[in-house]
């Protein structure tokens, strides 16, 4: 079970964290802080670039934390805000594949971050080295998931669209 688990935080954590990446950096790919922002602040995320630091910053953090096991559900706990945000924001109109740019991958990483935070990051973990294994509760666990559910929803009740101009009346 613990390898099980270390390959899970691996592929989830590593593959969030490069998103991260894309948006801080403008690695793999990426557009980095300007482009991301740019697009944020036309989704109603004002100012954008601050959005896209925040979003890139829980993206990699999240990632990273996860990746290697370090304080518990909190890394999970960050992958399920940012997700949330992505799913209202890019993907929720479009139905649940990925092919049509549905909410089937956000929702895969939710899940992983979920599991993961509800099974704690196993032995293989930097937790368990330094002796944090404590965190790993399953009152904890269901607290991050809480507020990772609660960040993500804050996140887009703070997104302002533009309005739309109305049609002048004619007489």
């Amino acid at each position: 079970m613990d390898q099980g688990l270390l390959v899970l935080r691996a592929v989830l954590g590593l593959g969030l964290a490069a998103h991260g990446a894309q948006k801080l950096f403008g690695w793999f790919g990426g557009y980095g802080l300007q482009g991301t922002g740019g697009w944020l602040e036309s989704q109603g995320f004002r100012p954008g670039r601050v959005f896209a630091l925040a979003a890139g910053l829980t993206e990699a953090a999240g990632g990273l934390l996860t990746a290697v096991g370090l304080f518990g559900p909190v890394g999970p706990a960050l992958v399920v805000s940012v997700m949330i945000v992505a799913i209202g924001v890019a993907h929720w109109g479009h139905g649940f594949f990925a092919q049509s740019s549905g909410f089937e991958l956000p929702l895969l990483y939710i899940a992983g971050a979920v599991a993961l935070a509800l099974t704690g990051p196993g032995a293989v973990s930097l937790d368990r080295v330094l002796g944090l294994s404590g965190l790993s509760t399953p009152a904890i666990a269901g607290a991050a998931i809480v507020l990772g559910v609660l960040g993500g929803f804050a996140n887009l009740a703070a997104r302002r669209p533009q309005p739309t101009p109305s049609t002048p009346a004619t007489a």
